[in-house]
């Protein structure tokens, strides 16, 4: 299955893992058929680290989620440049809508060598516009509404669009 991120940088195209992922695929896909990520931002860039969206609307108001889900970070797939990955606070079930795509290998967020022992659950990877993932990585930011590393001009996702596999 593939989604496509459209945003106002370009097109970015997602190859989503859901025999590694299933919990996650589904709940990513779920938001992005609900149309939770229709105009919300890029709300977080830490440059040649990743960049993260689909939690904030751009006057960096969060919106309304569904409950929390199962973290699968046991589920063997790496923080590799390129690859998605749903954000969550330091509790280990706790991501929801928000997701980050790493623009570096970021093997500290594996389970295995995360120091949480828990980690960061990679659920697909970028297959195409990596372009606009590096043009990202390299944005201008600022503090905004009490948060850092906010792009100073608003990164929008337009959409997410999901192809089912034929």
């Amino acid at each position: 299955m593939q989604a496509v991120l459209k945003t106002s940088q370009g097109d970015i195209t997602l190859e989503l893992d859901e025999e590694a992922a299933p919990i996650t695929v589904k709940n990513f896909v779920q938001y992005a058929k609900d149309g939770h990520y229709s105009g919300t931002i890029f709300h977080r860039v830490i440059k040649d680290f990743m960049i993260q969206g689909g939690g904030f609307a751009p006057d960096m108001t969060q919106k309304k989620t569904r409950g929390q889900i199962k973290n699968e970070s046991s589920n063997g797939l790496s923080n590799l440049k390129y690859s998605i990955a749903m954000a969550r606070t330091s509790v280990p079930d706790s991501a929801t809508s928000q997701f980050f795509i790493n623009t570096k290998d970021n093997f500290f967020l594996d389970k295995k060598s995360s120091q949480d022992g828990v980690g960061y659950c990679v659920f697909g990877r970028v297959i195409a516009g990596m372009d606009v993932v590096d043009s990202l990585n390299t944005v201008a930011t600022t503090r905004k509404a009490g948060h850092s590393d906010v792009p100073s001009d608003a990164i929008e996702i337009i959409s997410v669009e999901v192809v089912e596999a034929e």
